[in-house]
This record gives structure tokens, C-alpha cells and sequence, in this order.
């Protein structure tokens, strides 16, 4: 679910992570280790939310990205998703473990979030090999920036970890090469895809909003109250920031916002 790195022929896209960049002397929870800021329980159940959302988000990937590659048309592209989809794996192995770490249970953490995820999959399913390449750098990246936002006012430890499990699985440069090459192919392409990442925008958008509001410690962490959260304005910047990123995708891909 993470594509982070600038391809090499995107046009002046600073790197996926644009959102909330983090502070430079960083306060209160932010501050702290995880040791110290666990003993606040209700920052405790966010933590254990948000990596309980991310740990059943890398194993969606996963299952994801191994059936997109059976869309692939070349060998080479089917192998690149294979090694993509395996770096998802890891990616959860070290969330499941961390949960499993401080006391609490993977599946239990990630149960919450099965349902709403499921659900935004399910409405975007791609119908060919490009959409499903446009899925996974537009839409995952959504989620990725939602994340590292989140991720700002994380203890130090759980930030860490968070940053980590976000890295870039290569999937950015790998679906701009392919996406940009179709493009140029089929100009006609072009309309098809841009109206199907606008849609993944909106799903994608809708479907953060939804998770957070679900869970009180997670809407806490945003809107105040907990490891120094947002409050509501800021709130309202964040998603602009993720639109405007998202904006700066679809130039990279050659797409109209």
C-alpha cells in the first residue's frame, strides 16, 4: 500500500511523503518513547488502532498486488509484482509483531478495520492491468499520506516503525513507467484512467474519514486531546495536503486532477 519514491521521469514530484512533514523539535507524546506515552491508555487504544488499520492494510496489499499480477502481460511485469507484494508481507510481519510485542493481539487490532477496507476494495475493484496500476500508486498513496500525517504525533518508537512499514515498495516508478508508456501508446487511455483515479480519490478519502470516525481514539489523536492532536482546522489542512499530493500524482502519471 505504500509508494513513496519519485520516478525518475515524473515531472518535479517531491516525494510521496509531502504531507505533514515532521516538526523540528517535537513536544509532548512526540517527544516521548513508547514506554512513556503508553501509560496515557487512551493514546494506548490509538496506537493499537492505527497499527492495527495498517497491519490489515499491508496484508490487503499483499493479496492484492498477487492478483493484480495475474493481469500482468509479461513475465518481467508479473515477477516485479510478485517481489512488490512480498515486500507488503514484510511489511505486515513487522506490524503483527509489533502488536504482538506490547500485549496486544494482531488479529484482534486489525478485526475493526477489516470490514471498511474490504468494503473499499471491493468498490474499486480494476477491471484491467492499468487500473489496477493506477489503484496501487494513486489510491494506496492516499492512504499512505493519511498515515504519515498520523504519524507526526506518534511516540517516537511507534512514528519510527509507522515511517518504516510506509517505505516504498517500488511500485512508483513502476506503475509511472507502465501507465506513462500505455498512455503514449493510446492517447484515448488517458480519459479512462483519469477518471478512474478521480473516483479512486473520492473513495479513498471517504473511506479515511469513515475508519477514523469509528474509533474514538483514533478521532481524538486528530482533533485534540491526545499526543498533541490536530485540532479541527488542522484537520481540514491535512486533507487538503493529501489532495494536493494527489494532484502532483496525476501529473506524474500524465493525467489531468
Amino acid at each position: 500500500m505504500t509508494t513513496s519514491d519519485k520516478p525518475d521521469n515524473a515531472p518535479d514530484e517531491p516525494a510521496e511523503s509531502a504531507a505533514a512533514p515532521e516538526p523540528d523539535a517535537p513536544t509532548g507524546i512526540a517527544a516521548q518513547d513508547w514506554a512513556s506515552a503508553s501509560a496515557d491508555p487512551q493514546y494506548r487504544a490509538a496506537v493499537v488502532d492505527l497499527l492495527g488499520a495498517l497491519a490489515y492494510g499491508e496484508l490487503a496489499a499483499f493479496e492484492r498486488l498477487a492478483e493484480d499480477a495475474k493481469l500482468a502481460p509479461t513475465l518481467e511485469d508479473k515477477a516485479e509484482l510478485a517481489k512488490m507484494a512480498s515486500a507488503e508481507f514484510h511489511h505486515f510481519e513487522r506490524l503483527r509483531d509489533r502488536l504482538t510485542e506490547i500485549g496486544e493481539g494482531p488479529t484482534l487490532a486489525m478485526e475493526p478495520f477489516v470490514a471498511a477496507l474490504d468494503g473499499f476494495h471491493r468498490q474499486t475493484a480494476p477491471s484491467d492491468w492499468l487500473e489496477g496500476l493506477v489503484k496501487a500508486y494513486v489510491g494506496d498513496s492516499i492512504a499512505s499520506d493519511f498515515y504519515r500525517e498520523v504519524a507526526v504525533r506518534l511516540d517516537t518508537d511507534s512514528r519510527a516503525l509507522v515511517l518504516a512499514v510506509l517505505d516504498d515498495t517500488g511500485h512508483a516508478g513502476f506503475a509511472v513507467d507502465r501507465v506513462r508508456a500505455a498512455i503514449d501508446a493510446d492517447p484515448r487511455v488517458g480519459g479512462r484512467l483519469a477518471l478512474w483515479a478521480r473516483r479512486l480519490m473520492g473513495e479513498a478519502l471517504s473511506q479515511s474519514q469513515r475508519v477514523v470516525a469509528d474509533r474514538d481514539a483514533l478521532s481524538t489523536m486528530l482533533v485534540g486531546g491526545v499526543a498533541d492532536g490536530f485540532d479541527l482546522a488542522e484537520v481540514g489542512r491535512m486533507f487538503s495536503r493529501i489532495t494536493e499530493a494527489h494532484t502532483k500524482r496525476m501529473a506524474a502519471l500524465g493525467l489531468a486532477a
